[in-house]
């Protein structure tokens, strides 16, 4: 058994080496809390929810970091617009995105530190860089210095001399444009700390490499994002880190974005779709399955249709679940997933093989269904559970089950009144008369709901809308 994950800095997949036997550590820039998420930042949070899932199913010991960004130019630019403060704006948002990592099924991460808790982290790191001629201070700013480090730009691929970095507003006193800056000097008004080179606030890639360093020492395994981060935050996370004396991250791993119009899903844009938004029209199980199943770096172009088409797919999925469950009872996952989901999860994180596998195995639990075969059913539901489980997709998951944006607390009171109305139809069947019967059904079906004639009698529930 093989882990093999595409490794951004390789360009190539590579086999999976932890620097400690049986255990994996992985960092993930995590949530920018100036706003709201919306469904393209939580798409991150998923794809590497389901890695370390799988590392945990194989055996491993798992350290997962996911950092909040809790100061930066558009935190403090909301404040200013807003008129509140920042932390305020800061900590609204956090909530907002652990609020949406929970209600997907994400598991909370071994350590969620907050960029604003670790200046002390970030001070000693750029002390460190100035003493080894990396870094330098220039009007209350520290920059570091990119010539001094050859291997910079080598994630990202990119010529030095052709290099344009972003800078911000009261970045002066810089000895080449292409510096950037670790450390921005106190504007008035704006949140500062005290530094041995004045007041001031840290920049957004000098964070994540202090608090790197903090949790996972001087190197780790993995480190993940969008795929948007690769320049300049990531280059800049490196060209930190490793001129400080880390070895840093061994691999590292991008997600690629949710789409509309072909165009990155941005605040910026206007074009966000809000967790919150979306868990009040579908079923937050279904929100994974739609992010969760695409293999991690492929886009998704957002559509209705496409998440219509994940709903029904995930349906056919929970009816035969529900179905095995009403025949036999309780059944528990399976010990081992199939050895074809294994094999394809070891691939890469192949989930759309992985989930093919998933399909496969429900067809042939519904034959077993068919053929009046308990014994098989039972066993291919096993083994879909345990295949769910590591997806994060187990509709009979205490997470999964308590989801009551479907109106959970209704479902006694729908299912009486249902009930009701399907004896009304099983009293037309029985005295033939097949119109009213017919009518009852298409009624119901207007409704949103699916009907099934089963064995044991008539069935419902909740049809893709």
């Amino acid at each position: 058994m093989t882990i093999r994950l595409y490794d951004t800095s390789a360009r190539q997949i590579r086999d999976f080496s932890p620097l400690k036997p049986g255990c994996v550590s992985i960092y993930l820039c995590g949530a920018t809390v100036q706003a709201a998420p919306h469904i393209g930042h939580i798409r991150s949070g998923l794809n590497f929810d389901i890695m370390r899932r799988w590392f945990a199913y194989r055996g491993y010991e798992v350290t997962f970091i996911r950092n909040v960004t809790d100061i930066d130019d558009k935190i403090i630019a909301k404040s200013a617009d807003q008129n509140r403060p920042w932390w305020a704006i800061g900590y609204e948002n956090e909530r907002a995105f652990n609020d949406g990592y929970h209600a997907l099924g994400c598991l909370p991460p071994t350590y969620e530190p907050r960029a604003t808790g670790h200046v002390t982290e970030m001070v000693e790191m750029m002390r460190g860089l100035i003493e080894r001629g990396h870094a330098y201070e220039a009007d209350g700013n520290v920059y570091f210095d990119v010539r001094s480090f050859p291997e910079y730009l080598a994630l990202s691929n990119q010529e030095l001399d052709n290099l344009q970095q972003p800078s911000g507003a009261g970045e002066t006193g810089k000895r080449d444009p292409r510096d950037f800056a670790m450390w921005k000097a106190a504007k008035p008004g704006e949140p500062s700390w005290e530094t041995p080179w004045g007041r001031g606030r840290p920049g957004w890639h000098l964070e994540c490499s202090a608090m790197a360093h903090r949790y996972l020492g001087t190197a780790f395994d993995i480190h993940g994002g969008g795929l948007d981060l690769v320049f300049p935050h990531h280059e800049n996370e490196i060209a930190q880190a490793k001129a400080y004396g880390d070895d840093f991250a061994q691999y590292w791993v991008h997600n690629a974005w949710v789409t509309m119009s072909g165009e990155k899903m941005s605040k910026s844009l206007g074009n966000s779709v809000l967790v919150s938004e979306m868990v009040k029209r579908w079923r937050p199980i279904v929100l994974r399955y739609y992010l969760g199943t695409p293999h991690y770096r492929s886009m998704i172009e957002y559509s209705e249709e496409a998440l219509r088409e994940a709903e029904s797919a995930f349906a056919r999925i929970e009816g035969f679940v529900q179905r095995v469950v009403e025949k036999a009872g309780a059944v528990e996952p399976a010990a081992e997933v199939p050895l074809a989901f294994a094999e394809a999860m070891d691939d890469d994180l192949g989930v759309p093989q992985a989930l093919a596998v998933v399909h496969t195995t429900v067809r042939q639990g519904n034959s077993a269904l068919a053929a009046d075969d308990k014994e098989a059913a039972v066993a291919r539901l096993a083994e879909v559970r345990a295949m769910l489980g590591v997806l994060g997709l187990d509709p009979l998951d205490p997470h999964s089950a308590g989801e009551s944006d479907r109106g959970e607390d209704l479902h006694g009171v729908v299912d009486t009144l249902v009930r009701m109305v399907l004896d009304q139809r099983e009293a037309a069947r029985a005295r033939k008369d097949w119109p009213t019967a017919d009518a009852i059904r298409d009624q119901l079906s207007q409704s949103g709901l699916v009907i099934e004639d089963s064995p044991q009698g008539p069935r419902w529930s909740l049809g893709p809308r």
